[in-house]
Formats: structure tokens, sequence, C-alpha cells
């Protein structure tokens, strides 16, 4: 009989911060029993702090750690599979076969994509399952119980909503394909695994989890900037529904992101090396200490070219001259990026068109911020929701917000674009509709933090990068990169298959070798 792929971490791991691996023991731990973890909430708060850590430690796979160090991986795996950003060296290899659309052949083992994207999610899924087991007995105070509760709920929400973007093709019109599993309840070594269902069922798993979350952490307060609130748990909510096309309700749950006291947008400058949670339009991010350094395996070692002997160095990040060529002289964020160089050096970011938008803060500590959410994102949801609705005139006032912060000549270029919510379909073409430049913004805005890959597919998207004065060193022309092409998405892990009996080959996603 097959059993379950999913594994959880030991309680005694969550407790000591610990990495996870799936061949780690599943039964309640000896050393710390599950029922006096999750006896009250401030006992029960070092395990969602672990469940936090999680989310940056590296890991995930037998092999090749240095490229799967949490959150932010999934977030530049997403942006080097679409057409803005591209790498210009391939390096040790690290994200190359991503930005490639080179992954699928590594699904049977335990080192790629399928494997550890899917044992990474489904690890805090497993964790945070467990104190969603305890809402009815776990005691302490009742606001501290359902903020616990409520960032579980959020969590659970958030990985799946992950999932079903990496490992099905998006919402719209394939509501009944094939999702993932669904685990509600804490599983253990030997539990039933769960077939895939279907897209809708995911959906609703997740917006029933973040309606649950809301409710919980409405008018409390966030413990830590690391730690979700309901004004997080609201932008998580607007993301969900923009990929669903709900547009009102995303814009209704973006704008209530934005009323978070305190909360504001950043101009460039503040924002300086997107390396600081204190900067006041951060929502949500993990303030990184010298003593969590993931040193080689971070984000800011695969991104930050000046780095010193850092990744980055020598498989350097840049944006795509399509993208760079439709930002105005008069955009703040061109400095985020260097333009065409005369002379090129090697081992650092005087290469052209090299990201300067992500420095690590600290190079002696190897450290810097992982930011997950800023107000920015919400600006950006609230006119696109807005604009597809057709209420041109709220979407223009919205997007001005953000705009004229960044674009000193924003108001006359707004005044150019015509209302509608049409958008080209060649990305890289000159900017006509409303919907055009909001979405432009967005590209510009969340360039490597908010992966293009689900933008291009929630969008019913394609791209070409082999256009006219092109600099990307990856093409692709064999590969399919029309709207919908099964390279968007991952297939699933062959260890699923084999252990979970509910889920056989005929359940796999399409393999392009």
């Amino acid at each position: 009989m097959k059993k379950s792929l999913i594994y959880i971490c030991s309680l005694a791991g969550l407790l000591s911060l610990g990495s996870c691996a799936d061949d780690l023991n599943t039964e309640p731990t000896d050393k710390v029993s599950g029922s006096q973890v999750f006896a009250d909430a401030s006992s029960a708060e070092a395990a969602i702090n672990g469940i936090y850590r999680m989310l940056y430690i590296a890991g995930w796979s037998a092999n090749w750690g240095s490229e799967n160090c949490g959150q932010t991986a999934i977030q530049l795996l997403g942006d080097l599979m679409g057409e803005d950003h591209l790498m210009k060296e391939q390096g040790q290899g690290w994200f190359f076969e991503d930005y490639r659309l080179n992954v699928h052949g590594d699904y049977a083992g335990t080192s790629g994509r399928s494997y550890a994207i899917w044992n990474f999610y489904y690890t805090l899924i497993s964790n945070v399952n467990y104190i969603i087991a305890s809402e009815e007995t776990m005691g302490g105070d009742p606001n501290a119980v359902k903020k616990l509760l409520g960032q579980a709920y959020s969590l659970r929400a958030y990985c799946y909503f992950y999932l079903i973007q990496l490992y099905q093709q998006t919402y719209a019109g394939n509501e009944n394909a094939p999702g993932v599993p669904l685990y509600v309840e804490p599983t253990v070594a030997g539990s039933t695994g769960q077939p895939r269902g279907t897209v809708q069922g995911v959906y609703d798993q997740i917006n029933a989890d973040l309606d649950k979350a809301t409710e919980l952490l409405q008018g409390l307060a966030q413990s830590h900037i690391s730690h979700i609130d309901y004004y997080i748990a609201k932008g998580i909510q607007a993301r969900v529904a923009l990929v669903q096309h709900n547009y009102a309700k995303a814009a209704a749950a973006a704008a209530e992101a934005l009323t978070k006291n305190g909360l504001k947008l950043a101009s460039v400058g503040d924002l300086g090396g997107n390396n600081n949670v204190s900067v006041g339009d951060v929502m949500w991010g993990v303030n990184i200490t010298a003593d969590q350094s993931s040193q080689f395996a971070s984000f800011f070692s695969h991104m930050d070219a000046d780095a010193p002997g850092m990744y980055g160095s020598q498989a350097r990040q840049c944006i795509s001259t399509g993208l760079y060529n439709l930002i105005p002289e008069t955009d703040s964020r061109l400095a985020w990026f260097r333009g065409q160089l005369e002379e090129e050096e090697k081992g650092n970011s005087n290469t052209s068109y090299c990201q300067l938008k992500f420095k690590m803060a600290d190079y002696t500590t190897r450290t810097g911020d992982y930011i997950f959410m800023r107000a920015e994102e919400m600006v950006l949801i609230k006119a696109e929701a807005e604009c597809h609705q057709g209420l041109y005139g709220e979407a223009r006032a919205t997007i001005k917000q953000l705009g004229d912060l960044r674009d000193s000549d924003f108001t006359e270029r707004l005044g150019k674009r015509t209302d509608s919510k049409t958008y080209n379909e060649n990305t890289n073409a000159p900017l006509i509709t409303l919907m055009d430049e909001i979405l432009f913004q967005r590209r510009v805005e969340l360039w490597g933090e908010a992966g293009r890959i689900f933008d291009l597919q929630r969008l019913g998207l394609g791209y070409n990068r082999a256009y006219n004065g092109s600099n990307h060193t990856q093409t692709v022309q064999t590969k399919n990169t029309k709207a919908g092409s099964p390279l968007f998405i991952l297939p699933l892990p062959q260890s699923e298959i084999d252990r979970n009996e509910n889920i056989t080959d005929a359940d796999q996603n399409p393999i392009v070798q």
C-alpha cells in the first residue's frame, strides 16, 4: 500500500526552529508533547515562530539547497520564468534552469523544483494544521488564542494559494481541472493521502481559511512585522480574488489592507535596497539577524552582484530591455537598474541592465530583511481591479497615488491613456489603454518580488523573448511560451505519486522535456 508523501517537522523541530526534511519522525515527539505545546497560546507561540522561520530557511530538497531559500526563492523563480527578468550568466546554475524553463525533467528525483516546493509548502501546512486542530482546546488569553489561530488559517491559505498556482493553470476557465491535495487536519506517518480534487475545491478552502482568519484577527494588533495580522490577511485575500477575477472583492480587500494605521507608500529613496522591514510601506516581512543569515543560500546572495563572493556576482540578475525601454526617463525606478553601459566589468553590477533594486544590507554579516508584502502592491491590485470593473475614474485616482510618487510627469503620462480594460497581448508593445498603464506599473514596481509568471497566467498572456534588441541570454525559441503553456507550471513530484494511494500516474501534469 502506498503511503502519503505528506510529512511534518516534529514538534521538537518546531520549537528549535530547525529545518524540515521528509525523513523526520512524524510521530509525536517524546521531548515536548503535542498537548503541552498547544495547551495554551503562550506555549504555542513558539510553534508559530518556528513556522515563520521556515519561510526563510534554506533546504527543502535532497540537494541544491542553495536555490531553495524559502518563500523568496519561489518569488524569484516565478519572475525568471517570465519575460521581464533574465540571468546574464549561468554561474553555478542556481535558478538558471528556471530561467530556461527547463525544470520538468527533475520531477522524478528529490532535488528539483517539483519536490522542493511541494515539500516546502506541505510541511508548512502540516505544522499549521496542528495549531488549527487545537482551536477548541487551547487555553490562555482569548485574544492571544484568536491571534494565533488567525495566523495559522492565513498561513494555510497562503500555502495552498502558491501550490495551486504552481501545479495547475490559472483559475478562470480551469475551475474543474485537477487541483492539489487538501489536508485540513494534522497528518502523521501513515495518514491517508488525499486526491488532487479540483481547482475550485482548492480555492474554496483558501477563501474559507481567509474568511476565518480575518474574522479572528480583526481588531488585534500585529505582534511583530513577521506575523500576519488582519491587514496582511486582507492583502492575501486581495491577491486571491485578483487571480479568481473577483474584481470587486479584490478592490475591497486591497482598500481595507491599506487602512492599516501608519502604513504609507515609500519613495524609491526610502526603499533603499528593499532590505529593511522598518520602511513605512512594509506590511509583512522578516528581519534577518546575523545569527539567522543563510549566507550563500539567501535571496540577496543570488540578487546582489556586488556582494563579495556571493552567487550574484557570477550570475547577474538583469531587467529585460523590453521592459526597461518602456520606463520613462522621469521615473525614479530607473535607479533600480543599470542602463546600457559602454564599458562593462565582470564579477559586479557594472554590466548593462543589471538590477540594483535588491541589495544586501550588510556585506559583513551577509544579511538583509525579506519583504513579503508592501503597500504599493495593494494600490496596484485596487487600481487593476477597479479598471477591470470599468470604474475608470476610480482606477485613475488609485494608480496616481503610486504613479505621482514614482514619475514626475505621471499626470501627463496618464492623461494619454484611453479608458479601457483591454491590454496588449504583446507585452513589449507601446502602452495605449489605462489597463496597459496599470499593468506596466505593476511590472516595474514588483519586478523581482511578485513572480511575473503568476500574472501572465491569470491575465491569459504568453511572451516572446526573441524580439529586436532583446538582451535575453536564453530566448527559449524552441520552448512553448504561449498563454497556458505546460511549462508555466510544475509536474507533481514522482514521490507523491509513488506514496499517495489516491494519486496515480494518470493524475500527473503534462511533462515537457
